[in-house]
């Protein structure tokens, strides 16, 4: 045995979850090696080598605590002294009552945090294949872009068969390209700011253009491997969601209700909003705009939306596959592979969905690691948290026969023992929550900083 190897816990990938992990290690006083591939070896979806690079959204959905299970995950994981929420609050950009942030100030801060952290090592390459066998604690937060030769050595010791979903990118515009003669400022019923989206209005004969331009449009061809890979409904392709009806797009991500067109004192057939990208204001994402249009054709097609006539664009939409494990068949209740213990699994590798609950498994496993280091093990947090909740429900709560992605939402909670008027549960839920999480943290919370 050696006592300096075994005391290590090697984290791999460099995304929110494992960088969560490792700094979680890091403030339980356990040293952690990073392993991060980029910019040895790139992915098909990031642009840069920073840790922690969002390459979707750049919005952690509801910052609401007291009605939302994402906000609630958000505050939860703030008391556990999360770097990815502390680097989040710092880098904020106005977004209603969602969490959006500077997607660069973001990463930087992230990687700045993590660099300086004694207890962490960064090791840029890739781990190709199963972690070797003296490494005793490893974490694989590798996300949904795994490595080929990883995801192949996985498959291997699970004797599982990789389930696969693709995950779309929405486009981005820069602000001065954005006519704002037609398109306006203003959130949905004027939520937190009031103006935090711009709004492009569409009537009925441009929205029924428009969705007949999607279905038509040239699609990115899928390689034979691909084909019968599933989307995640979370996430799906504008285009596949237009294919389910005419007016599905106008009850989603194009829906008119709560704004009111300035020009005209109306509300819209439909409606194209944007949200701020960055701290400076210059970028705008097209909201639920996730697509697998060629490039060409998103230019085409997109500037055919009022107010996007000249829009230039920064990045364009894309599509990438994204691999995930049958969790609630291969992972222990510490998030551990039973058929190889020394392997924890975190992010979205586990069947979480989004960021924050990709970054939320990682802050367990991380706490998990720590605690068989230092021999004092760790009980899961209440389910009735939202960290419990949604650890139970990739270890267990979901049937493994039709295991499929997942956001935290309050349906994974335990229901409440009193019954009260509909209103009033979520902020009951919520109040329940944070007492036990403070429970299980001892009546401490650990500071980011």
């Amino acid at each position: 045995m050696n006592a300096l190897t075994d005391s290590v816990v090697h984290v791999i990938g460099g995304g929110l979850a494992g960088c969560e992990a490792a700094w979680q290690l890091a403030r339980m006083g356990v040293r952690s090696v990073l392993h991060e591939m980029r910019p040895v070896r790139g992915t098909e979806a990031h642009v840069t080598s920073q840790l922690a690079e969002l390459v979707c959204s750049n919005s952690f959905r509801s910052d609401d605590a007291q009605g939302n299970a994402v906000g609630l995950l958000h505050e939860e994981m703030r008391r556990c002294g999360s770097i990815i929420m502390h680097a989040a609050d710092a880098n904020r950009v106005p977004a209603g009552g969602a969490l959006a942030v500077d997607r660069e100030g973001y990463a930087s801060a992230v990687e700045e945090a993590i660099e300086a952290e004694k207890l962490i090592t960064l090791e840029r390459g890739e781990v190709a294949g199963l972690p070797p066998a003296d490494w005793k604690n490893v974490i694989i937060a590798t996300g949904p872009l795994t490595s080929t030769a990883l995801a192949e050595a996985i498959l291997e010791v699970t004797g599982e068969g990789a389930l696969a979903f693709f995950d779309a990118i929405a486009p981005i515009v820069h602000r001065d390209s954005i006519d704002t003669d037609i398109a306006w400022f203003q959130s949905r019923y004027d939520k937190g700011e009031g103006k935090d989206y711009i709004n492009c209005p569409l009537d009925e004969a441009q929205y029924n253009g428009f969705i007949e331009a999607l279905m038509t449009g040239e699609k990115t061809s899928f390689k034979d491997w691909e084909e019968n890979t599933p989307y995640f409904e979370g996430c799906l392709p504008i285009e596949v969601t237009a294919a389910r009806g005419i007016d599905t797009l106008r009850f989603g991500p194009m829906k008119p209700v709560g704004l009111t067109d300035p020009r005209t004192g109306k509300r819209a057939h439909a409606v194209v909003q944007l949200r701020q990208d960055n701290a400076l204001g210059t970028l705008w994402n097209i909201v639920g705009f996730q697509t697998k249009l060629k490039h060409g054709e998103q230019k085409r097609i997109f500037r055919s939306i009022p107010g996007l006539e000249g829009a230039e664009f920064a990045r364009l939409g894309g599509l990438h596959r994204n691999t995930f494990i049958n969790a609630p068949r291969l992972l222990d209740t510490e998030l551990r592979l039973e058929a190889e213990p020394r392997l924890r699994f975190a992010g979205q590798i586990t069947g979480v969905e989004g960021y924050i609950e990709s970054a939320a498994i990682g802050l367990l496993a991380g706490r998990f690691a720590a605690g068989d280091i230092l021999g004092a093990a760790l009980a899961p947090p209440p389910p009735t948290t939202a960290l419990g909740a949604l650890l139970s429900h990739i270890t267990g709560g979901a049937d493994a026969e039709t295991y499929q992605p997942m956001n935290v939402n309050f349906g994974l909670f335990p229901p409440l023992e009193t019954r009260m008027k509909k209103r009033e549960r979520k902020p009951a839920m919520s109040k329940r929550a944070l007492a036990d999480l403070d429970n299980w943290l001892g009546k401490r919370s650990v500071a980011a900083e």
